[in-house]
């Protein structure tokens, strides 16, 4: 079918030129229908090299920023995700493809209805969804995998507290327009923070002014 074809081509001639040869998370890209999670009217540019409006100020992210994220984190089948700002779905499904479970939390409770929808529709079965205001609480439990999709001023020492011994953190940092992309990964006490890209992306809703956690 065409949109398999503009799918694989998305794979090829986007994401894999920007550094990810992770040959699993382009499986994953190849298998995910993108088209069943965009916005209505927005099916034609699922694939392009665009981020792609929501509600709220929000955007899906480019696929090409998508890819390096489930590159980053590389989570495993026997791997726990926690993934803060849900949005449409998309991301969270990816997610749940690389591993055991994925939990993802969103501050609208719009998105939360509609990634539920998009992700029965793609039949993804182990990831849930919750309303919940990441700055406010975060889920129970310790994870594997952390991806927070909405840029932050400053690392919280929350979401790294979240990290299992092993895990890895996804997150923005900074102010637009420059914001650098980080991987902190958690050995013991100890972690490591890699820049892996600059960017500029929307922030997560209700982040504080001052400096909460830096390193």
């Amino acid at each position: 079918m065409k949109i398999d074809l503009v799918r694989r081509q998305m794979v090829k001639q986007q994401v894999r030129v920007w550094n990810v040869s992770n040959q699993e998370v382009l499986n994953v890209l190849d298998s995910v229908a993108r088209e069943q999670f965009v916005p209505a009217g927005c099916e034609d540019v699922a694939y392009a090299d665009t981020e792609i409006p929501l509600a709220h100020g929000q955007v899906m992210l480019r696929p090409i920023i998508e890819g390096r994220v489930l590159q980053a984190l590389a989570p495993g089948t026997g791997d726990t995700v926690l993934e803060i700002g849900t949005g449409t779905g998309y991301l969270t499904a990816c997610l749940a493809r690389m591993s055991a479970s994925v939990t993802s939390i969103d501050i609208h409770e719009d998105f939360i209805a509609t990634a539920s929808r998009n992700l029965e529709t793609a039949e993804i079965e182990n990831a849930s969804v919750q309303c919940m205001d990441a700055m406010a609480e975060l889920p129970e439990g310790d994870f594997d995998a952390i991806a927070v999709t909405g840029s932050v001023r400053r690392i919280d020492e929350r979401f790294v507290n979240a990290l299992k011994p092993g895990g890895r953190l996804f997150l923005v940092v900074g102010e637009s327009p420059i914001m650098s992309a980080l991987l902190i990964s958690r050995n013991g006490d100890d972690l490591h923070q890699s820049v892996l890209f600059e960017t500029d992306i929307p922030a997560l809703e209700n982040i504080a002014e001052e400096s909460v956690f830096f390193f």
